[in-house]
């Protein structure tokens, strides 16, 4: 049963995050939305493995993946991998530096935050190792982004 915290959480992560897409700029929407869209299934992929390797839990009964880890992979990694483009793409240490700012508040301050309001917790992993499990994927959206631009000329 799926607690009434972890119902508005969800929510809010894809609802703030995709309202967010309405500022981006159709230009820049269309720009970077094939790299987004990829590093999305990327991160689908991740999360099925992290999942069936008990990295993470979540403290609602049973563990679903589409209402545990989805709303992570469709709320806030598309857009906000998307705006992280739009404001460095062309300068890989402006690039670099937002992922690590972006990264380190999710792995230092907002896992710990869903931890205390009972959403889901490591299990197997640390704070440092879970940074590092999201923030490499930084650079394979960059490469992505990089071999569409020199595709299309």
């Amino acid at each position: 049963m799926i607690s009434k915290r972890h119902k508005i959480l969800n929510v809010l992560l894809i609802l703030v995050s995709w309202l967010s897409m309405l500022f981006i700029g159709k230009r820049d929407f269309k720009r970077y939305s094939l790299s987004g869209v990829f590093i999305v299934i990327f991160e689908i992929l991740n999360h099925v493995y992290g999942h069936k390797k008990k990295w993470w839990k979540f403290y609602d009964k049973p563990n679903v993946f589409i209402r545990d880890e989805l709303p992570f992979d469709i709320g806030p990694y598309m857009p906000l991998s998307m705006w992280i483009l739009k404001f460095s793409y062309g300068n890989f240490k402006k690039f670099v530096l937002l992922n690590v700012l972006a990264n380190s508040l999710f792995a230092f301050s907002v896992m710990p935050f869903l931890k205390k309001v009972k959403i889901v917790r490591l299990k197997r992993l640390t704070y440092f190792q879970f940074f590092l499990y999201i923030h490499y994927k930084a650079y394979i959206l960059y490469g992505v982004q990089y071999l569409y631009e020199k595709a299309k000329g």
